[in-house]
C-alpha cells in the first residue's frame, strides 16, 4: 500500500494527501499511518516542503473529521446502520461508542485522534452524541496536529537517515501493520456475533 500511496502522492502533489486524510477521517479505512510517513520521506527527498506537507495532512484530517462528525449528528443511527455496516459498524458497536463519549467526551474526541484505527472512526460517535461542535473542532484539530505532526516527522526523520534506520523501521513497519489489521478483524468480528440472532429470538 505504500508504494501506491507513494505513487498517487508524487503524481498528485500535496492535494492528493489532502484528499486521503480527508478520506481516512470519513471512515474509509485508508491508514494515515501511511500516508503521511509516505509525504515526510518525499519531502526528505526534496520533493515537498516538510512544513506545509503537516498542514496539508492537517487540514485534510480536520475537514474529514468534521464532514463524519457533521454527517453522524444530522441523519445519524440510519446512516451508520445502513451503509457503515459494510465496514462492520454494527448496533452494539453504536451504543458503546455513545456511552463512551457521554462518559470521557473532550478527552475521548482528543486522544482518539491520535490512536491508530481509532482516529478513523471517532468522529461518528461524538456526532451521535451531539457534542458541541465548537469543542468537537477545536480538539479534533489539536489531536489531528499532533498526530499528523508525528506521522510526518517520522517519515522524513527515516527519509534523511535511510541507511542507518531502514532495518529497524521496516521490521517495526510490519509488527504494527500486523496489530492494526489484527485489530480491525476482531472489531468487525465481535460485531458481526453481537448483532447475530439468537437462537431464541428466531423463535
Amino acid at each position: 500500500m505504500g508504494g501506491v500511496i507513494g505513487q498517487w502522492v508524487t503524481s498528485g502533489g500535496l492535494f492528493i494527501v489532502l484528499v486521503l486524510m480527508l478520506v481516512n477521517s470519513c471512515g474509509v479505512p485508508i491508514p494515515s499511518e501511511v500516508i503521511m510517513p509516505v509525504a515526510g520521506l518525499l519531502a526528505a527527498a526534496g520533493h515537498f516542503n516538510i512544513v506545509v506537507v503537516i498542514i496539508a495532512g492537517v487540514a485534510g484530517n480536520w475537514l474529514g473529521a468534521l464532514l463524519a462528525y457533521s454527517l453522524a449528528r444530522r441523519f445519524g443511527r440510519p446512516l451508520l446502520l445502513g451503509p457503515g455496516r459494510r465496514v462492520g459498524i454494527s448496533e452494539r458497536h453504536l451504543d458503546s461508542a455513545e456511552e463512551w463519549m457521554q462518559r470521557y467526551g473532550p478527552a475521548a474526541v482528543f486522544f482518539g485522534r491520535m490512536l491508530p484505527v481509532i482516529h478513523t472512526y471517532i468522529s461518528f460517535p461524538a456526532g451521535l452524541a451531539k457534542m458541541q461542535p465548537l469543542w468537537f473542532a477545536g480538539l479534533s484539530l489539536l489531536g489531528s496536529t499532533v498526530w499528523v505532526t508525528f506521522l510526518s516527522i517520522l517519515g522524513y526523520e527515516v527519509g534523511a537517515n535511510y541507511t542507518r534506520v531502514s532495518g529497524p523501521i521496516g521490521t517495526a513497519a510490519i509488527v504494527i501493520a500486523v496489530v492494526v489489521v489484527v485489530v480491525v478483524v476482531v472489531w468487525y468480528l465481535r460485531g458481526r456475533r453481537r448483532d447475530a440472532p439468537t437462537p431464541s429470538s428466531g423463535a
